[in-house]
C-alpha cells in the first residue's frame, strides 16, 4: 500500500520506505479499525492513511514479542551488535529519504530533519557497540567459602511510546538500547508522524531482526498503549511526552509493577549574567529557543537576564529574532509550522495572558495557519502562564533579575527539572549555579549538549530514568545476584 500524496511530496529515491501498514511479527499488517489520515502541517494537505490497529492486535504484537524474546535474549551479544550495526548503516544510506519523510509529516526544516536522522542513527551505532559490553561483575564475598557474581539480564518485552516532535530519534534512542540489552520491542509512534517509524521498521527488517523482535504498532494510542500497560508480559515501558500523559501511564502500569522510563515535560530556564559574551549568548539562546520551532522539551522557556545587561540583551536578541525566516520545512527556513491547531491555541493563550499581566511585545505575535511568527516578550512577570507552563512554541519570554540567590529560587520554582542553561564567565559562579539548579542536565555557555553517550533525563516531574549512555541500556536490564558454593 503506497500513498501517492506523501510519495510525491517527499520525492524519495527508495519508495519502499513508505509504509502504511503496521509491522508485527515480521509482517506488514492492516488494522481492524478504520485507517487514520496523516497531514502535512505546512498546508493541511492529506498525505495518506495508515493502519489503525485494535486493542486485540496490540495484544497480538505482545504475543509475537514474547515468543521472540527467548531466542533474541539468548543470541550472542556480538550477533545482536552486528544486526544493529547493519540497521545503522541502512539508516545512514537512507538519510535523505528519511529526512524528507519527516519534513512531509512533521514540518521541521529539512536541515533539522537531516540532523535528526544523524542523531537517530548515532544511538543505533552506540548501542551496537554497547551490546557487547554488559559483563558479569564479581563481588568480594562477605561469606566464607562463597563466590558471588552480578549478572545483567534483559527484562523481557519492552513497550516504547514515542512523540511527534522527534519521530525518528526518540524511537531509535529507546529501541536500540532495549534491543542491545536483549529485549524484544513493541513500539507505538504518534499518530501524527507514523511514516518515520514505519520507514525505520522497513530498514530494521532489511537489517535482519528476527520476526517479533521489533514491532511497530500504529493506531489510536489508548487502544494500543492501555493493553500494554495492563499486560504483565510487558516488563518495561518507555515513554516520551507530556507530564500529564506520563502520570496516566505511571498509574496504569502500577498493577503490573513495570520498569518505567519517562521523559516528560520541560520548562528550561536560560540564566544570563553580566560579563557573559553577549553576542555568543544571543546566538546560543536563539538556538535554545527556536530549534524545532520551539517544539522541544529542551527549549528555552524562561530567559532571565541580569539587570545591568538586560536592555542590551533584549535589543540584540529581538533584532536576531526579527531576522529569522518562516516557511515550509522543505524550503529550509529557520521556523517551520507548528504541529496542529492545539499548538497554535496554546501560543495565543500564553501570549495574551502575558500581555494582560504587563509584558511587552517586542516582535512577532501573529500567526497564519500553523505558522506562528517567532515572538519576543519582555518584562514578563512570574505569574504569567508562560513562566509556569511549557509553551512548546516560538515565543521567548524575557525577564530581569538582580541577584544570584533570587534567580536560583525563580528558576527552581515549579514542577519541571529537565534542562537549564547558564551563561557566565565566572568559574565560581558557574560551579555554584550548576550545583544549585534542580535540573537533570545543565548547559554552560552553549546549547548543544545531548548525544548518544550522555544520560538524558530530568528531575522532579520531568521524568524517571535516563536514556542514552550505558545507563540507557541498563534501564532495560535486571541485576541478578548469584551466591555460589561449589560444594566440593
Amino acid at each position: 500500500m503506497l500513498d501517492a500524496a506523501i510519495s510525491e511530496r517527499a520525492a524519495l529515491k527508495d519508495r519502499r520506505l513508505l509504509r502504511s501498514f503496521a509491522y508485527v511479527d515480521g509482517k506488514w499488517q492492516a488494522g481492524d479499525a478504520r485507517a487514520f489520515a496523516v497531514s502535512d502541517p505546512s498546508d493541511g494537505a492529506e498525505l495518506g492513511h495508515v493502519a489503525s490497529l485494535s486493542g486485540a492486535q496490540a495484544v497480538a504484537a505482545v504475543d509475537a514479542a514474547d515468543r521472540a524474546f527467548g531466542a533474541w535474549s539468548g543470541t550472542l551479544p556480538q550477533e545482536r551488535a552486528a544486526i544493529l550495526r547493519r540497521w545503522f548503516d541502512l539508516i545512514i544510506e537512507a538519510k535523505e529519504d528519511l529526512a524528507r519523510i519527516m519534513v512531509a509529516e512533521q514540518g521541521k526544516p529539512i536541515s533539522e530533519a537531516r540532523g535528526e536522522i544523524d542523531y537517530a542513527a548515532s544511538f543505533v551505532e552506540f548501542y551496537a557497540e554497547e551490546a557487547k559490553r554488559p559483563n558479569v561483575e564479581s563481588v568480594t564475598s562477605h561469606l566464607p567459602d562463597a563466590e558471588m557474581e552480578l549478572w545483567l539480564e534483559p527484562v523481557g518485552v519492552a513497550a516504547l511510546v514515542t512523540p511527534w516532535n522527534f519521530p525518528s530519534a526518540m524511537l531509535t534512542r529507546k529501541a536500540a538500547a532495549a534491543l542491545a540489552a536483549g529485549c524484544s520491542v513493541v513500539a507505538h509512534p504518534s499518530a501524527e508522524t507514523p511514516y518515520s517509524a514505519l520507514a525505520l521498521a522497513e530498514l530494521a527488517e532489511r537489517a535482519g531482526f528476527p520476526a517479533g523482535v521489533f514491532n511497530v504498532v500504529t493506531g489510536h494510542a489508548p487502544d494500543i498503549v492501555t493493553p500494554w500497560c495492563e499486560d504483565p508480559r510487558v516488563r518495561a515501558l518507555s515513554f516520551t511526552g507530556s507530564t500529564a500523559i506520563g502520570k496516566l501511564l505511571y498509574a496504569q502500569s502500577a498493577q503490573t509493577v513495570k520498569r518505567l522510563v519517562l521523559e516528560l515535560g520541560g520548562h528550561a530556564p536560560v540564566i544570563i549574567f553580566k560579563g557573559a559574551d553577549l553576542d555568543r549568548t544571543v546566538a546560543e539562546t536563539l538556538k535554545a529557543k527556536f530549534a524545532t520551532s520551539g517544539q522541544d522539551c529542551l527549549a528555552a522557556n524562561r530567559i532571565y537576564v541580569e539587570r545591568p545587561v538586560y536592555d542590551a540583551f533584549c535589543a540584540k536578541f529581538t533584532e536576531a529574532v526579527q531576522a529569522l525566516t518562516v516557511g515550509r520545512g522543505i524550503d529550509d527556513p529557520d521556523i517551520g509550522p507548528l504541529m496542529n491547531e492545539g499548538a497554535i491555541a496554546k501560543q495565543v493563550e500564553h501570549l495574551e495572558d502575558a500581555l494582560a499581566k504587563g509584558a511587552k511585545l517586542a516582535t512577532g505575535g501573529t500567526h497564519e495557519g500553523l505558522f506562528f511568527q517567532p515572538t519576543v516578550l519582555t518584562d514578563v512577570t512570574d505569574d504569567a502562564k508562560i513562566m509556569r507552563e511549557e509553551t512548546f512554541g516560538p515565543i521567548a519570554p524575557i525577564t530581569p533579575f538582580d541577584t544570584e540567590d533570587e534567580v536560583i529560587a525563580r528558576a527552581n520554582a515549579g514542577d519541571y527539572g529537565l534542562m537549564a542553561y547558564i551563561h557566565s564567565r565566572d568559574p565560581k559562579r558557574i560551579y555554584r549555579m550548576s550545583r544549585a539548579l534542580q535540573f537533570g542536565m545543565v548547559a554552560v555557555n552553549r546549547t548543544k549538549v545531548t548525544g548518544a553517550p550522555i544520560p538524558f533525563g530530568g528531575m522532579k516531574q520531568s521524568g524517571l530514568g535516563r536514556e542514552g549512555a550505558r545507563t540507557g541500556m541498563q534501564e532495560f536490564m535486571e541485576i541478578k545476584y548469584l551466591c555460589r558454593d561449589w560444594g566440593i
